[in-house]
């Protein structure tokens, strides 16, 4: 096969995928721009709701919290504590979410201090819904649950190949100078190819990075196997709590001391709790996460980036290569326009199409 007729293969592909996946990709990678900063978004919400807490000199004890959450509760038997997020400052509150019989997953603030529960009205904010009930199902699912979470995995491994085709088709490759060139006082139709040629060249490999995880994520129970077998690792074992006849669950105070123990030099993130009786607690500290069983506290599993095997590496890289956290904040603020590139690509993408459309000559057959 000659390289002409290869391109011209590559191109007929490259321009199909983008319009038949544009809008869809367009709405996943919008939704994905305002994910990345969603942490910043929530501690927004999180200090708008919880007002001014004046640091004291002492803050309660984890145990004397999570009382204070259920005895407020105590009229909703249904409800159970699903992660406990300490202060990361000394003037912020204790995030503490709740799984109900109306809510999922239900934030509640809790003065640090004083034991207070500042938001006590049991609903989501408007932020909170906006973002649990539109642009994360929107994102991951179209709206659509199982189906939908399959069909945006798709979509995600053609609109990777739609990147590489646009990477190989790039006229830079020919001379360097001219792919990244706009010529602002050509016409229209130049300068339209020239928008979709830059954009396209400086944002094709992220959107690699962020669909092509995506995909994975999506499809999850047949890429991970194939990660592990490449890489030569062992998947980490399936983790299991063994309830003990006529001995009662650990403290969390005491838990923790345990996972402390593991990680003595590590602050604490988070603490997952146990929905299930054979799960397990999860404390996710910023070296690392430990798992312990909820009866006896037996540590059952150390994860630390040092001791993971190398699928775990691969696989635990994709966050970053997702959400653009692998540099920093830089990276995140330049993924939020890399999330506007499908949206251009498209429109100057679908002009291109149409005037080579416009352009074909009529003939009898048109008629």
């Amino acid at each position: 096969m000659s390289s002409k007729k290869l391109r011209n293969i590559l191109f007929t592909l490259h321009r199909y995928l983008g319009l038949v996946l544009g809008v869809i990709a367009i709405i996943i990678s919008l939704t994905g721009s305002l994910l990345v900063f969603h942490t910043e978004i929530d501690n927004l919400d999180q200090h708008l709701q919880s007002g001014i807490i004046i640091p004291q000199r002492e803050q309660l004890p984890i145990e004397a919290v999570l009382n204070t959450v259920k005895k407020a509760y105590a009229n909703q038997p249904n409800t159970t504590i699903q992660r406990y997020y300490p202060p990361a400052k000394p003037d912020q509150s204790i995030k503490v979410i709740l799984k109900t019989k109306e809510f999922d997953w239900l934030p509640i603030y809790v003065n640090p201090y004083t034991g207070v529960i500042l938001n006590p009205n049991s609903k989501p904010s408007s932020i909170q819904k906006i973002f649990f009930d539109i642009i994360y199902p929107l994102h991951y699912s179209l709206l659509s649950g199982d189906i939908g979470l399959k069909f945006v995995g798709i979509v995600g491994l053609l609109f990777t190949i739609l990147s590489v085709t646009g990477i190989i088709l790039w006229p830079g490759w020919r001379k360097l100078i001219a792919g990244f060139k706009i010529k602002l006082d050509a016409h229209p139709k130049r300068v339209n190819f020239d928008v979709h040629k830059v954009a396209g060249v400086i944002t094709a490999t992220f959107l690699v990075f962020t669909f092509f995880t995506g995909f994975c994520w999506n499809f999850s129970e047949f890429v991970n196997p194939i990660i592990y077998a490449v890489t030569f690792s062992k998947p980490q074992p399936d983790l299991v709590s063994v309830a003990i006849s006529g001995q009662s669950l650990l403290r969390v105070k005491d838990q923790l001391k345990i996972a402390q123990a593991t990680l003595p030099n590590a602050s604490l993130s988070l603490i997952g709790f146990p929905s299930k009786p054979e799960e397990t607690f999860w404390f996710n500290f910023n070296l690392g996460d430990v798992f312990l069983d909820q009866y006896n506290g037996k540590v059952l599993q150390v994860s630390t980036k040092a001791s993971a095997s190398l699928g775990d590496r691969v696989l635990n890289s994709f966050n970053d290569l997702h959400y653009g956290t692998f540099w920093g904040l830089p990276s995140r603020i330049f993924y939020l326009f890399v999330g506007l590139a499908p949206l251009i690509l498209f429109i100057t993408g679908f002009v291109m199409w149409r005037h080579r459309y416009q352009a074909k000559p009529i003939t009898k057959n048109n008629i």
